[in-house]
Formats: C-alpha cells, structure tokens, sequence
C-alpha cells in the first residue's frame, strides 16, 4: 500500500519518490508526481527555495503479484535484457543542465557554439559507452525546466534515431547540436506568451510559430554551424504534406535533421506534463506519432518507433482477457507488443507473432 509522507527536502534522500508535482509560481510543472528523487534533483530543489514535498511510502501491489510455478519457470525460460538505454550519471547530468541554461540564457554569446558542441559530446558519449540503441526519456532528468529538459530530451531522442538510421558520427554529433538549438528562438518570445498557463489563442501562437524564424536568425551567420544544423532549427515544425511551419514547404524540401527532429519534438511535447494539459502515456504517444504517416518522414518514424521500450523487461502488465503478466522480452518491430508470461496460467503470450494472441492486447 503506498501512503503520502510530508517532508523538508533536506531530509530526502535518493530514490525516494515524489507523490504531488513540484510547480514554479507560473503554475509550471518543474518535477512530475512519481519522479524518483537523485542528489542532482534535490540539490535544484533546494537552490530553489522549495521547502517540503510530499513523498510516497510503501510499495505498489502490483509489483508483489503472486507468480505460479509454471509462470516462473517460463519467465526463467525465456527472459531477454533490454537492448542498452543511453544512461547520464549525475556528473554528466548536471554539465549537461548548466551547458543548456546557459545556451538559453545567453542565446547571442559568441561561446553557444562551444557549449553545445560540448553538450552533444557528453551526449554522444554517454550513447557510446554502452552502444545504447534505445531510449528512456524518464531517465534523463537533466533539468527542471521544461524547455531546457525538452532541448536535451530532443536532443538525446533525435541522436538515437540518427544512429538508428545509420548517418555518421559526425552527423550524430550535429543533429545533437541542432536539437539543443531548435527552440532557442523561444527567447525572442515575449514572456507573457512564452509563459502563458493556458492554452494560446490564434494570435498568439502566430507568435509563437516565428521562434523557429528567430532561432534562424541567432544562429545563421554563425560560420561554425553548417547549414544542415541551421535548416534544421529553421524546418523541424515543417511537416512532410506541406501543412507545417514556418514555410509550409513539402517533404522534399525539408532538411534530413528536420525530419528527425519533428518526430522527437512531437513525442516529447505529447508525454510531458504542462500547465494547460496532462501528459499523454508513452504508449498513446505512440499511437499518436503512429498516426501521422501523413506528417511525418516514414523512415525517421520507423527508426524511432524501433528505438523505443514502452514496456520494459520485468515490468507487469495486465491483458486484455483478464491475465497479469510479466514482460519478458521486447521486439524493435513490435514495440506495443512485448512477449510476456501470465503469471497466473504460465502461458506464453507472444504478442507480436502469435496469430492466436492477435485478439489480445496490453490495456
């Protein structure tokens, strides 16, 4: 059973977690309810003057679901590590977090080009050192500001899927700069429309459409950045039936790290939580980039759909015929359905090739 405890935050340790979101004085969600607390999170709440948080206590039933025998030994069986997840230490995450604030906060200093090259090789390297081939936005944490951690999450996601869809290290590399880039536009936004707790009306997300215009603008003359970065923080709202903006320009003429962009802008934005509208699931957000064959590049939505773990190993789920069931292996082609073991029957579901498991689905 888990129950809410309040405490002062110099009391919380590591790996507690957080039962209320943590919200500035705009009403902006800085930590989300269900985040797990580390040092670096701590110490931001601190610098920023939040006193107390509720935490949770206990443990979720779900995960003390009683397994069979039979289940065991088929989960034993059959059980496969999830393919490797880009993973920030603490040191990494806090580099990371000032390099971004700084890029945003000083978007005409002569040394951005510096601190995001620097950024996307912490970035890089962090993919390297485990040849990380998927993602875990929840892992990130790397901010507690929604466009700063959007910028990295963006930028993270698009990297993965570069490497995905085999483009060069050097390439891997720029398309990392250009996701910590792409929104830096916004600090030509006026704040009362950049911080606005509601939804925006028609004039002013005209506005808002130009900071892929003004992020253009920050960066064109700059002689360190190629043109492919530049295109793509001018194109990544650009969309491929020729319905986005700034330029409505069709697919053929969208720069490659636009599409990629797009399709890790749109996620991000669909799964976090804002002010004005709650978080989408990981899986509804799927469902959603799924949808917009249309709009999106196939091929950059190929590779993202096959970089992403929606349901990770040892995780419980409950079928749709009534059965819980532990996941016990993932499929890049198949990432809604997982293969997992009812814990009750034992019976193997593999859902993304079983035609007798096609009726069945994760709820």
């Amino acid at each position: 059973m888990i129950h809410r405890k309040f405490m002062r935050t110099r009391q919380l340790k590591p790996g507690m977690r957080v039962d209320h979101p943590v919200v500035d004085r705009l009403g902006r969600i800085l930590i989300a309810r269900g985040a797990t607390l580390d040092d670096y999170i701590i110490e931001a709440m601190i610098r920023m003057g939040i006193m107390s948080v509720y935490i949770q206590e206990g443990t979720d039933d779900s995960d003390d679901e009683p397994v069979s025998p039979a289940a065991q030994k088929n989960i034993e069986r059959l059980r496969t590590e999830d393919r490797a997840k880009v993973n920030l230490s603490a040191s990494v995450r806090k580099r990371v977090a000032e390099g971004i604030q700084f890029v945003y906060n000083n978007p005409d200093d002569p040394a951005l080009v510096e601190t995001t090259s620097s950024i996307a090789d912490s970035l890089l390297s962090a993919i390297q050192e485990n040849d990380a081939m998927a993602i875990d936005i929840s892992a990130l944490k790397t901010s507690d500001e929604y466009t700063f951690k959007h910028s990295v999450d963006v930028a993270t996601i698009s990297m993965i899927v570069a490497k995905k869809m085999g483009m060069t290290e050097e390439e891997i590399h720029e398309i990392g700069i250009t996701g910590l880039l792409h929104d830096v536009g916004k600090t030509k936004i006026p704040n009362h429309i950049l911080n606005k707790p509601g939804r925006l009306n028609d004039d002013e997300f005209q506005i808002m459409q130009q900071h892929s215009v003004y992020g253009y603008r920050i960066i064109q003359n700059n002689t360190e950045l190629s043109d492919d970065i530049k295109l793509g923080v001018l194109q990544h709202h650009e969309k491929i039936d020729g319905k986005g903006y700034p330029m409505s320009v069709p697919g053929n003429k969208i720069n490659p790290y636009a599409k990629v962009l797009a399709v890790a802008d749109i996620y991000d934005a669909l799964v976090t939580e804002r002010p004005y509208k709650s978080a989408f699931s990981q899986r509804e957000a799927v469902e959603m980039i799924m949808s917009m064959t249309q709009e999106l590049d196939l091929y950059a939505m190929e590779s993202f759909l096959q970089s992403m773990i929606l349901y990770p190993v040892d995780t419980i789920v409950e079928l749709s015929n009534g059965e819980k069931a532990r996941v016990v292996q993932n499929s890049p082609h198949y990432i809604l359905r997982p293969t997992v073991v009812g814990l009750t029957s034992g019976k193997v579901y593999e859902l993304g090739s079983d035609l007798n498991c096609a009726s069945i689905i994760i709820l």
